[in-house]
């Protein structure tokens, strides 16, 4: 019997739900403050022009969830997170917001969640209260994208805000009892492991709940692509994202939920490194780490720092 090395969301959402729960992606139509000129134009310099997931806008929210409901996907559990995935999806009106939100969460009498990703300069008290608004009945997420601790490698990917934003969004959703994922990448231009070891212990010093690893990899059409074209950027080996992520994953509070430990990249649109189309690679690979070296998830944290 294998040892759980590490808290798996799918196993953390059985032990809440009682059940097999899995995520409905919609796209709520949203867009950036980083793309329509609030606080940039180019978008973060990763990000390709569907934002992050595959583009939906065709159909209507309510569409999208049914759609998933009513493939193979629908029949593989009774419970759902609706998750607002595609750019920023607190970034609109109040009622709006509202509107949407509740068009999803209606759909469907399985669904049981809302999760909205977001950037932390797009979380205030209104949107907290709106979202709190659903606690209640369902239960509640935001994810935010920090990606790294570091302001100066947030100038180089045009994150477009401050560290001390993403600590002030999180109080505010700490406020409302609202549960925090937060993004980070692995790979980004001129960090090092050890940059990426100092946003894990910033990290343990934050009320968030869960985390997702990304490994960062270049996409057609994207200014890393640019600069990976200029040669001004390489990406990570496999055995170096791996190493990378062991040190993340043994450095990390042991109550933080993994939801994920690599970046699904697109086949038809990702340059470079090509290992990150192969998610088993990168999984498998990180749990013979753990296994042989009898490693598990937060064994190196250290309360005092």
């Amino acid at each position: 019997m294998n040892k759980e090395r590490y808290v798996h969301l799918n196993n953390w959402l059985k032990e809440k739900f009682g059940e097999r729960v899995l995520k409905i992606c919609v796209d709520g139509g949203f867009t950036c403050p980083n793309r329509d000129g609030k606080c940039g134009t180019d978008g973060c310099i990763f990000c390709g022009e569907t934002g992050s997931g595959d583009l939906k806008r065709k159909l209507s929210i309510d569409a999208q969830v049914k759609q998933f409901l009513n493939s193979y996907r629908g029949e593989r559990a009774n419970k759902f997170i609706v998750y607002f995935q595609n750019f920023t999806n607190t970034y609109d009106t109040i009622p709006n917001l509202k509107r949407k939100y509740d068009e999803a969460l209606s759909a469907s009498e399985k669904i049981v969640g809302l999760s909205v990703a977001t950037r932390p300069d797009c979380v205030s008290e209104e949107v907290a209260k709106l979202l709190d608004s659903y606690s209640s009945k369902y239960y509640v997420q935001v994810e935010l994208g920090l990606q790294t601790e570091n302001d100066e490698t947030a100038k180089i990917i045009n994150r477009g805000y401050k560290t001390e934003v993403f600590t002030k969004a999180v109080e505010i959703l700490k406020k409302y009892n609202i549960d925090v994922v937060v993004h980070i990448m692995v790979g980004l231009p001129n960090e090092t492991k050890e940059d990426v070891l100092q946003t894990v212990k910033f990290l343990n010093t934050q009320h968030i709940s869960g985390i997702k690893i990304h490994s960062t990899y270049v996409t057609q059409g994207t200014k890393l692509h640019e600069m990976y074209k200029a040669k001004e950027y390489t990406p990570l080996e496999l055995e170096e994202y791996l190493d990378c992520v062991v040190e993340v994953l043994t450095h990390l509070r042991k109550d933080i939920v993994i939801h994920r430990i690599s970046g699904d990249a697109p086949k038809t649109e990702v340059v470079a490194p090509l290992w990150t189309t192969h998610k088993k690679w990168v999984l498998n690979g990180i749990d013979k780490i753990l296994r042989e070296k009898n490693l598990s998830q937060g064994m190196f944290f250290d309360q005092k720092h």
